[in-house]
């Protein structure tokens, strides 16, 4: 497993060589923000669709502290990544209460009030969004207008946060997260107190979103009001279940494979590169519910299961 971790850095690492840096980043973006909802839903269980206003609020915040009162793009992040903190505790203390369907519509439309806010409120540019935001110079020293210096910024914050989310998922915490969605009256007759997990894990999975939203900020040099719409927190649940719902890499597969179709599509299809992506998320409902990582691991602990019944089988008498 280590080892696999360590490959994936190293490609990571000489991937802006070979790649257009700002794709790389981009899907990087993407990526920690799939995991960090793949935390929410694959390991808590609860579905939300209002984490744009994670994404996309930190983003305007990271851009109006880092354009207009001349902080440093760490700063910013900082400021984003406390933004959805806070937010996520206060959506989560209201949504936690609810389950199913009633949480998923509650964080819908609290999400939607972020969506208004960030149409009204003046400093945040109305339908144009904020534009021409500064990446800045990192610790005051460190020039992030140059693509390989961002790149590899953005890839070390995100290093951080899968680490964070990796630890968090197999730590007692994580452990008895899953034991909540596996069984929520068992948890309870148990002496778990459900509801303080489910808060604290909106909370982990809102500020990690919202540091995603402020690296993109940077990256694109821009927010928008197509980072705080719904639409945003329904594209991060088709990329964790395409990728495999409940696995650690999947998210970040999803990612990459939906970054990469949009790019392609976009120019050569137009709009129906929305539609393209509705038909891949019912094909993958329907077919592969395990998304790519999950099925990939399932055929390989079928070949596993296969290969030691062979090992262990009957074997001729001397």
């Amino acid at each position: 497993m280590r080892a696999r971790y360590i490959l994936l850095i190293l490609l990571a690492i000489a991937a802006p060589f070979f790649i257009y840096p700002t794709f790389l980043m981009k899907v990087l973006c993407f990526a920690l923000f799939a995991t960090a909802f793949n935390l929410l839903l694959g390991f808590g269980g609860l579905l939300s669709f209002g984490h744009a206003a994670f994404f996309g609020g930190a983003a305007y915040i990271c851009a109006t502290v880092v354009q207009q009162w001349g902080l440093t793009p760490e700063l910013g992040i900082l400021a984003g990544a406390l933004y959805a903190l806070v937010l996520g505790a206060i959506f989560g203390w209201i949504a936690v209460r609810r389950a199913g369907i009633y949480f998923a519509m509650i964080t819908l439309a609290l999400s939607q009030l972020i969506f208004f806010l960030a149409l009204q409120l003046p400093f945040t540019g109305g339908e144009e969004g904020i534009q021409g935001v500064p990446r800045g110079r990192l610790f005051g020293v460190l020039d992030l207008s140059d693509n390989l210096a961002m790149y590899f910024f953005v890839l070390a914050v995100c290093a951080a946060g899968f680490w964070l989310i990796h630890r968090t998922i197999h730590s007692p915490f994580g452990h008895a997260l899953t034991a909540i969605r596996e069984n929520e009256p068992r948890a309870i007759s148990l002496g778990y107190d459900v509801s303080r997990y489910k808060l604290l894990a909106f909370i982990l999975s809102a500020t990690m979103a919202g540091v995603a939203g402020a690296l993109k900020s940077l990256v694109f040099q821009l927010a928008t009001l197509t980072d705080v719409h719904w639409h945003m927190s329904g594209q991060v649940v088709l990329m964790t279940i395409v990728g495999g719902l409940g696995t650690i890499l999947g998210p970040a597969v999803g990612a990459l494979t939906i970054v990469s179709l949009e790019n392609q599509l976009a120019d050569r299809v137009g709009s129906w590169v929305t539609v393209i992506m509705g038909a891949i998320f019912v094909l993958c409902v329907m077919l592969f519910r395990r998304g790519i990582v999950g099925e990939f691991n399932a055929w390989r602990e079928t070949r596993r299961r296969r290969s030691a019944r062979g090992s262990s089988g009957p074997t001729d008498a001397p």
